[in-house]
């Protein structure tokens, strides 16, 4: 299994909207893809300018794939990342001791 967290901000307030928009528009397409086994964006209610990406692949090399989707391509690349800042980070579940 392979977890990615995803921190985006979006600086100008304007932007909010059509970044949560694509967002949306996006989930549908990332989960019909192979090795996608659940993504989720979430709108922070504290910072309105900050959303958070949850997503579970398969594997890396599934995660890795997707960068070649509709989803990345056609939304994420055009209309998403000329708005924001983000911070990515592979991540792990914290396992109980």
């Amino acid at each position: 299994m392979f977890d990615l967290i995803v921190i985006v901000r979006v600086p100008d307030p304007e932007n909010v909207p059509v970044v949560g928009d694509a967002l949306a528009r996006m989930r549908v397409l990332c989960l019909g893809e192979d090795g996608c086994v659940s993504w989720e964006a979430y709108h922070s209610q504290e910072d309105p300018g900050r959303f958070v990406l949850v997503e579970r692949w398969a594997s890396r090399e599934h995660w890795e794939a997707h960068d070649a989707g509709e989803a990345i391509q056609d939304i994420y690349v055009p209309v998403i990342m000329p708005r924001i800042e983000r911070e990515v980070h592979p991540s792990a579940p914290v396992q109980v001791r």
